[in-house]
């Protein structure tokens, strides 16, 4: 390159804008779906309430106290705005104090476009966690034809971390308490939600709730943990129970647990895992010591009664997937952590962005099939076994060639380090 080639160049990248932690970034090599679509996108923050609630950090042995709980929603949606210009988001960082800027391609407030309804993705985030820890999914699948809204699960936020009691016994109610607020959301953005067609995505505490909510009842044994929801009251989700049946919602017609937990603490067993009723996607780390991998594969092995896969990113630990990358200000340690906060966020094997880019391209496929019947991405999800390497390839019979590529939307060389799995309704 020739010297004032080069200084133009520099000159360039000196004059472009900086933006703050993106959580939009898709690699050259990001699989086929993981781009953004075509709609413009939309945001909106909304603090609702939960009525006549049980109090779980308030309950003494004498008294189960009710309350408001209040509840923060993000909820991401095709625009009909034109413009397509970053925006911004303020964001709490692990330490649960610290207030940093997050940039991404929705804008605030933005009109909601009114052509048509649009599927509901609900998205809950970890223990603790808050609504932008999976902000890259929920921006990204607004872009292609969903309305996401990501939960500020009370009492189990970077803010307001309490006993894990409460987390245990809200998550499935939350996430059904904020399907039923937004179907009778009469607003310009409740009228484009199709509340009848919903998907829920949950990582790690928020994938525990997903799965009960699912139709994944917890064991006896889980109800009288000493560590716990108190007073036995999880067994509001107990397998088989009648609250348990009528918490599970038909409308909801798929679900991705990303390194779910629960089933390494004994809160699920074989008959209970039995009981999940619609098709679930599974991401995990090999490495993950937090959820357990082995565990989370006896979920995918236990869960006979569905379709189901399991994705599986080789070496990394339990932040495979779901957090968005760590941004800068996490890089320093804090004086209330034991720990840097960037190791809340980041994986010590694998990019960040390169986890979600292959998150972001399994959840389209995945819900692109199961709420909008779209056959075409049937193929991304029909990995099939071939030979005992490990190599995946769509047709057991097949023959590598120059041009193929054994997983489709991939490019050649660009699935190391990847494991994906299905088993059919009874295997």
């Amino acid at each position: 390159m020739k010297t004032t080639t080069r200084i133009a160049a520099i000159a360039s990248l000196a004059a472009a804008p900086v933006f703050s932690n993106p959580i939009d970034q898709i690699r050259p090599d990001a699989p086929e779906l993981a781009p953004y679509g075509a709609l413009s996108i939309g945001v909106q923050t909304l603090s609702v309430v939960n009525p006549d609630q049980i109090d779980v950090v308030s309950i003494t042995d004498d008294d189960v106290p009710l309350y408001d709980r209040p509840i923060t929603l993000e909820i991401w949606y095709p625009s009909s705005t034109a413009v397509k210009e970053r925006g911004t988001y303020s964001a709490t960082l692990r330490d649960g104090a610290s207030v940093v800027t997050l940039t991404g391609r929705a804008q605030r407030d933005a009109p909601p476009a009114t052509s048509q309804r649009y599927p509901l993705i609900v998205i809950s985030h970890g223990y603790p966690g808050n609504r932008y820890l999976m902000s890259h999914l929920g921006e990204n699948l607004a872009s292609k034809g969903y309305v996401t809204v990501a939960i500020d699960h009370t009492d189990s936020t970077y803010s307001d971390q309490a006993a894990i009691g409460s987390t245990l016994l809200n998550r499935p109610v939350d996430q059904r308490f904020v399907i039923d607020y937004l179907a009778q959301l009469d607003t310009p953005l409740g009228r484009i939600i199709d509340t009848n067609v919903v998907g829920v995505i949950g990582y790690s505490m928020g994938g525990y709730g997903a799965l009960v909510f699912a139709g994944a009842g917890v064991t006896e044994a889980a109800t009288e943990y000493s560590w716990g929801t108190p007073n036995g009251l999880l067994a509001r989700h107990l397998a088989g129970s009648e609250e348990h049946e009528a918490l599970i919602d038909p409308r909801v017609r798929a679900t991705i647990a990303i390194g779910p937990w629960g089933r390494n603490a004994g809160l699920w067993d074989a008959g209970s895992m039995a009981g999940l009723r619609i098709p679930t996607l599974l991401m995990a780390g090999s490495s993950d010591d937090v959820s357990v991998y082995e565990a989370i594969r006896t979920i995918f092995d236990e869960a006979t009664g569905i379709d189901r896969h399991l994705l599986t990113f080789e070496y990394a630990n339990h932040n495979a997937a779901a957090p968005i990358p760590a941004p800068v200000e996490s890089w320093q340690p804090v004086e209330t952590l034991d720990f840097i906060p960037f190791e809340h966020y980041a994986d010590a094997v694998w990019d960040t962005v390169r986890m979600n880019n292959v998150a972001q391209h399994f959840a389209t496929a995945f819900f692109d099939l199961h709420l909008k019947n779209d056959v075409s991405k049937q193929p991304y999800l029909a990995l099939i076994p071939n030979g005992a390497d490990g190599v995946i390839a769509l047709d057991e019979n097949a023959e590598p060639t120059e041009d193929h590529t054994f997983w489709t939307g991939f490019a050649p060389r660009t699935t190391n380090g990847l494991r994906f799995e299905t088993k059919l309704k009874g295997e």
